[in-house]
């Protein structure tokens, strides 16, 4: 039976007390907001990429050009689950913790769906021999939710029976707004059955507030995201202060109250004040953890890790990847610029 106090990402502190995190100062980091023109301009890229994500044929073209393939490198550990385990090793001797997405979403028929649980039992499978974290993210769209709910249901608890016979952990990630209820729903059904399921929250959802206590009351382990769908006003936060609070009121009462939250994200100030909570309420370190993107911000995974904080890097791998690749792009603009840089970087040879 899966016990959140025999993750082995709990395992293995240092002695001491908690840790303090090594990150720069918020002045340093402040910017101005600038003006509302910039704002509408990352909102236009944004939905660009966003709608970019649909059409797969550019990403055969972007793996046949040297830069773009460097960069969809960046951020998919592969497309082939060896590729993947040797990431993930990888990424745990470097003392950070994994979980798995098998890339491949909103399948059009139902032996696609079948054939993407099998894939995650496979890779649970691989994970426990492999001796590496047993623990993935699972999407429902690729589990057959826009074919069939009692499809899509029947796949996800074919995928938690293996998860709870090796005593692996199951994450079903969130998607657009229209999949809230029916995802939160089938959360509920299979933590029934099963403790070592947990469900992401995004912060730009206006509901989210309301999601988040409802959780913690029924001790379901949450993933707090910001969130990568272009949502409509009506039901989602619009503007980067506005999410940023309520990620950061989230926060807290997962930390405060949760069942091992995982902090999701690559903002600083947002990781400092999850850190200063901690400490100023006498949370141990293994009672929550950080959890990062693959290839974003590996400077920070390290340090964290190295400090005494867990840190969960979310590894994808999978030939489906070009969708998640865009969105990863469309969740903060300015991350075009942040790999392009980073790529560049590691292809120029070494001064002589």
């Amino acid at each position: 039976m899966y016990d959140p106090a025999d993750d082995p990402a709990r395992a293995n502190r240092p002695a001491g007390g908690r840790p303090s995190l090594p990150i720069r100062s918020e002045a340093s980091m402040t910017q101005s907001a600038g003006p509302d023109l910039r704002l509408l301009s990352e909102r236009a890229l944004r939905a660009s990429l966003l709608s970019m994500s649909k059409r797969r044929g550019l990403g055969r073209i972007a793996t046949r050009l040297p830069l773009t393939r460097a960069m969809v490198e960046r951020f998919v550990a592969g497309q082939t689950l060896p590729a993947a385990l040797e990431a993930m090793d990888r990424l745990r001797r470097s003392g950070l913790h994994t979980t798995v997405d098998v890339l491949g979403e909103s399948v059009h028929s139902a032996e696609a769906a079948e054939e993407a649980a099998d894939r995650y039992r496979r890779t649970l499978e691989a994970l426990a021999t492999a001796g590496l974290d047993r623990n993935v993210s699972v999407k429902l769209s690729q589990m057959g939710l826009e074919i069939d709910p009692a499809l899509c249901r029947a796949n996800v608890q074919r995928v938690v029976e293996r998860a709870a016979a090796l005593g692996a952990f199951v994450r079903i990630d969130m998607e657009d707004h229209t999949t809230t209820d029916a995802t939160l729903d089938l959360v509920r059904a299979m933590h029934r059955t099963y403790a070592g399921v947990g469900v992401v929250i995004q912060a730009a959802l206006r509901r989210s507030a309301a999601d988040v206590d409802a959780l913690i009351g029924e001790r379901i382990r949450v993933r707090l995201c910001k969130g990568a769908y272009n949502e409509p006003e009506s039901v989602a936060f619009r503007e980067r202060a506005e999410v940023d609070r309520s990620y950061a009121e989230l926060m807290e009462r997962l930390l405060l109250r949760g069942v091992y939250p995982a902090i999701a994200g690559h903002d600083e100030r947002l990781l400092k004040r999850a850190a200063d909570i901690a400490r100023r309420n006498g949370i141990a370190p293994d009672r929550f953890e950080f959890q990062m993107l693959y290839g974003v911000r590996r400077d920070l995974q390290e340090r964290l890790a190295s400090d005494g904080w867990t840190v969960r890097v979310y590894v994808p791998y999978g030939s489906e990847w070009y969708p998640y690749f865009m969105r990863r792009l469309a969740e903060r603009p300015a991350n075009i610029a942040f790999v392009l840089r980073s790529v560049l970087q590691e292809r120029r040879p070494p001064r002589s």
